[in-house]
């Protein structure tokens, strides 16, 4: 009988040990959300959701107030249906982009959309900049103004048209 009542404590033993590890191994996560499951902003500019729609890493590059704007960034369009995003840049009508069913547009950079304007703020500010959609409805979101100073964006920065004298 001791022999059974030996074997049956290492039996507890043993699992009270793989318990004990068990909560040990979950850590934070136990009780904390982890913070890599959240949608976040991983880059220079913002992150916004309308109905269907997500904008990823908006921001504009431009050299100055009032110069040549670039819109840079992507818009993803979750839903079913293709969707129509209209952008004003304050009172400015800057484009509209067609995104389809399940798809992604990138805008600006090398091979994106080219969304072009006249930089409501100077480089270092934030510039507002509405979304729309029809069944989303719309949506304003602060994004950052930068300049060509980081390598990456440099050859991105539109340059103004000289005029004709």
């Amino acid at each position: 009988m001791s022999r059974a009542r030996s074997s049956f404590r290492h039996r507890l033993a043993a699992a009270g040990v793989v318990a004990l590890v068990a909560v040990a191994l979950t850590g934070c996560s136990a009780t904390n959300p982890i913070a890599t499951a959240k949608a976040y902003s991983a880059s220079d500019g913002v992150r916004a959701e309308l109905g269907d729609v997500t904008a990823n890493n908006l921001f504009v590059l431009t050299s100055a107030k009032g110069a040549p704007a670039a819109l840079q960034g992507a818009l993803t369009n979750r839903g079913a249906a293709a969707v129509t995003v209209s952008l004003t840049s304050g009172a400015v009508a800057i484009g509209t982009v067609r995104v389809k069913a399940a798809e992604t547009v990138l805008l600006g950079g090398d091979a994106g959309k080219a969304i072009t304007f006249r930089a409501a703020d100077a480089p270092g500010k934030v510039t507002p900049l509405s979304l729309a959609t029809g069944s989303g409805g719309s949506l304003t979101v602060l994004v950052p103004v930068l300049d060509g100073t980081l390598p990456e964006y440099a050859k991105l920065v539109p340059t103004p048209v000289p005029t004709a004298s």
